[in-house]
């Protein structure tokens, strides 16, 4: 388990806003760390309202874009919410290219992210 936090998070309203430390998330151990954190915070939240902010990110692997499926099938078992936001554009060609676009709900910015759930 990593000692340092590869998220920021915050909280308001009930809805959690995450954002990305690292500018490439590619390492496999990181993404699973990440997984494994953003579980935790879906597993205490009944129902989940999650946002996660790629502001900060400039690469993802495939296999973060796997965890990001994980993450919202969790969110939805749960009843919740799921939205993303501030992707480059270089990362969502690769979310429109694989039809992740229709999966998830992105937003340009993290205000329209946290306002589009009720």
């Amino acid at each position: 388990m990593p000692s340092q936090s590869r998220l920021r998070m915050s909280e308001n309203d009930g809805i959690m806003t995450v954002e990305f430390v690292d500018r490439n998330i590619l390492d496999e151990a990181n993404i699973q760390a990440i997984g494994d954190e953003i579980a935790t915070v879906i597993e205490r939240a009944s129902p989940p309202k999650l946002v996660l902010s790629f502001s900060n990110v400039d690469h993802l692997s495939s296999a973060a874009l796997g965890q990001l499926i994980t993450i919202n099938n969790k969110v939805r078992d749960k009843a919740g919410q799921l939205r993303l936001c501030n992707i480059d554009p270089q990362i969502y060609e690769v979310f429109a290219i694989t039809k992740l676009n229709k999966i998830f709900e992105i937003h340009d910015t993290t205000e329209e992210a946290v306002g589009s759930i009720a």
